[in-house]
Formats: C-alpha cells, sequence, structure tokens
C-alpha cells in the first residue's frame, strides 16, 4: 500500500497544540481513507509535501513569495503521484529556491497543516494535507526565483508574521523557537 510510509509517520507525529492536533487527526482520516490521496486530480484535496527551511544559525527560514496565491509561505508543492513525501518536499525546495544543497535535519514530520486552496480557472476549490519537514542550507548561497515565486528571502524568525502572520506558518515559527529554548538548555 503507497499511503503505509505516510501513515506511520502520521501516527509518530506529536502535533504542537490543539490547531494541529485537529488538522493531523483530519489529514489522518483523509489518507486512510483515499487510497489516491497523493494525486494532484483527487478533486476533494490531496497531500502535499512542504519544506521548512532554516540557516545555519537556526534563526532565519526560508519564505517564498507565492505567485498565484500572492502570500509569503514556505517552499513545497504537490506529490503528484509520490508516496514519499519527504522526497517530494525536497524536489519542490530545490526547484523553488535553486538551492542544490538542502540537508534533511529530521525525517519525521515537522509539522501538519490542512489548507483551503480557492477556486480557480483550472481547479475547484480543495484542501491541500500539507506535510511539512524540516531542513537546513547556506543562507548566503545563491536563490534562483521560478515561475512559481515573485520572490525569496531569508527572514529572521522573529520578522516572519510581518510576512505571513497565519497561524499555520505561525506555528512552525513557535517550534523553532522551542527547539531553540531546548538547546539552549542542553548546552
Amino acid at each position: 500500500m503507497k499511503r503505509t510510509a505516510l501513515l506511520t509517520l502520521l501516527r509518530q507525529h506529536a502535533p504542537f497544540d490543539d490547531e494541529e492536533q485537529k488538522m493531523w487527526l483530519d489529514t489522518l482520516q483523509f489518507v486512510e481513507q483515499n487510497p489516491d490521496c497523493f494525486e494532484r486530480w483527487l478533486q476533494i484535496g490531496h497531500v502535499t509535501g512542504s519544506a521548512w527551511i532554516v540557516d545555519e544559525t537556526k534563526t532565519s527560514a526560508l519564505l517564498m513569495h507565492h505567485r498565484k496565491l500572492d502570500k509569503w509561505f514556505q517552499p513545497g508543492g504537490h506529490a503528484d503521484g509520490e508516496s514519499n513525501i519527504l522526497k517530494v518536499a525536497l524536489k519542490e525546495a530545490q526547484e523553488e529556491t535553486g538551492l542544490g544543497d538542502i540537508t534533511v535535519l529530521n525525517t519525521q514530520i515537522f509539522d501538519v497543516d490542512v489548507h483551503l486552496i480557492p477556486a480557480n480557472a483550472k481547479d475547484p476549490a480543495h484542501y491541500h494535507y500539507d506535510i511539512r519537514f524540516l531542513f537546513q542550507s547556506d543562507s548566503q548561497k545563491l536563490l534562483l526565483i521560478n515561475n512559481e515565486s515573485k520572490d525569496l528571502a531569508w527572514v529572521k524568525l522573529p520578522d516572519i508574521q510581518r510576512y505571513n502572520d497565519s497561524d499555520s506558518i505561525l506555528r512552525m515559527v513557535r517550534k523553532m523557537a522551542k527547539m531553540q529554548d531546548f538547546l539552549k538548555k542542553d548546552s
């Protein structure tokens, strides 16, 4: 079954707060009930993979200004039938940023989010069941904007809310802050 690896990762994931808990449960149920959950043509929604990319100091994250939605987000995109969502997230991150050397910091899920994609000329409104992983890259490397983005920027974690103040994005910022606190206590 193509969904086994993702279901295992989802069952191992510990949601950060009540909001993520609800989306995690919705995602788990969606994947269990939809054998074609990785296919973009599934009109009710589909699984997507995203990359939360931090710099070497873990104090900045790489955001892209999405061309179609005209908002700042983390890189990510459709699985298009690929069931290895970590692989999807890495591929999308490389394509959308031009960075070739992106390091996986953890193979476990970093965050789970469900969001509604508005209808457009091509597709009806549908949900993205977004599985996010934590990556790292060199913030001094050249970034390459592609046709899906208007801009790319390394943004200090406390400044991210000026780019996108959605709970979806700010939850990942809070996770990084908690991680930083843990690392400080550990050293």
